[in-house]
């Protein structure tokens, strides 16, 4: 398991190189790497099912820390897969605002007495426009990545939760020290929703702003 860990570890730093090498991609370049990102997270998501099951088979006083090290990985490649699309969607903007121009440039007008086209003016206008929906998009992208990292951390806390009541249980811990700790579950609870809350309500606040 040791070795399916460190290299599946190893894969995540090669992709983390790999976003940055993709991201100042020409064009010619692009679909090569991104290929190339793609089989590599899936080789990471067929490895930590392989580790899935590994976990269950390490001894009991290891299988703890073993399914620690199996959601660290989980948790890298949830972010992996969050970059990559924010950096396919930043790339879709900006040829569309490559085309968008070009058709602006190359667009034909015929004179008339009762029309002034300004074209500075519009191209002020278009350039504004774009930006606005720009910093939505972004703001959108940054609020799905931190909703992604909650749920995560929920899980994540769970998963822990239940393993410190298993050991509480094997200790012999009094009922006391259980019901603080389930109170404090909830609270942590309530934190969680209610951060989720506050980040949907400034979401909505900006999009409504903006648009």
């Amino acid at each position: 398991m040791d070795n399916l860990y460190h290299q599946t570890n190893r894969i995540i730093h090669d992709v983390q190189n790999s976003l940055g090498r993709l991201e100042k991609a020409s064009n010619e370049n692009y679909h090569t790497l991104e290929n190339d990102v793609r089989d590599r997270l899936e080789r990471i998501t067929s490895n930590c099912e392989r580790l899935d099951i590994l976990v269950n088979k390490e001894p009991p006083s290891r299988r703890q820390h073993a399914k620690i090290q199996v959601d660290k990985l989980k948790y890298d490649l949830s972010h992996l897969h969050t970059a990559l699309q924010l950096l396919q969607q930043r790339r879709e903007r900006a040829q569309q605002e490559a085309q968008d121009r070009e058709e602006l440039l190359n667009r034909s007008y015929t004179t008339n007495d009762s029309a002034a086209i300004d074209i500075d003016h519009d191209l002020q206008f278009h350039s504004s426009l774009r930006s606005s929906i720009n910093g939505v998009s972004d703001l959108i992208g940054q609020g799905a990545e931190s909703m992604a990292n909650l749920r995560s951390q929920r899980n994540i806390l769970k998963g822990t939760k239940k393993k410190m009541l298993d050991l509480a249980n094997t200790l012999g811990l009094s009922n006391t020290v259980m019901r603080l700790i389930e109170k404090r579950s909830v609270q942590d609870k309530f934190i969680l929703f209610g951060g989720m809350i506050v980040t949907c309500i400034i979401m909505v606040l900006i999009y409504r702003y903006y648009a």
